[in-house]
């Protein structure tokens, strides 16, 4: 918990009201944004998913696991109704959901939980090395802790941002969890109409 504090304040350093053709964004808005930290990881279909492939789109990034009890499920419902309340804009919008629990999340299993959210969303997996990476480069911390006496035997405690990368590939926006769904959806639509 002591590194999301951490975390939670350096992006409030980072961040600050960010203006596009004179309107503010509610996230927390990168100014000025940056290239984000390109990767390659593997779709629950077998083929490769990599971020440089989805310019011309808003890409929405998630990281989380399918065991988890709350943040995740309540984050990609509110995915799911962003893309609905951005109605055919929406098309312009693609969700990536990806696994900090390499051990437990088999393709095939986020393949079906991601689906079960919207059928567009795409869950990814790859070696804890590759998914290490991707963490490290997007400042994602993640902690296993045992849980006795349950079936799960251990959950993850990790960050809850959604990385929001603009149609140029450039990370614009980070929504810290419990960000209102108008609010994404406002900020979304201003980087589309750009």
């Amino acid at each position: 918990m002591r590194a999301l504090r951490w975390f939670a304040v350096l992006l409030s350093v980072l961040c600050s009201a960010a203006a596009l053709d004179g309107a503010e964004f509610k996230g927390g808005a990168l100014d000025p944004p940056r290239p984000a930290p390109d990767f390659t990881l593997r779709a629950p279909d077998g083929t490769a998913f990599s971020l440089r492939e989805h310019r011309g789109k808003v890409v929405l990034l998630s990281f989380g696991y399918t065991f988890c009890p709350d943040v995740c499920p309540m984050t990609l419902s509110e995915l799911a109704r962003v893309r609905a309340d951005l109605g055919e804009a929406g098309k312009q919008v693609r969700v990536a959901f990806i696994t900090v629990d390499p051990e437990r999340d088999t393709p095939k299993r986020l393949g079906q939980y991601t689906r079960y959210f919207d059928k567009t969303f795409v869950g990814l997996s790859g070696t804890a090395e590759q998914l290490a990476g991707v963490q490290k480069a997007y400042g994602v911390t993640a902690e296993k802790r045992a849980v006795p006496g349950t079936s799960a035997a251990y959950l993850i405690d990790h960050s809850a941002f959604i990385y929001v990368i603009d149609t140029e590939g450039r990370l614009r926006l980070m929504f810290p969890f419990g960000t209102p769904v108008e609010d994404m959806v406002h900020d979304i639509q201003l980087l589309l109409r750009r």
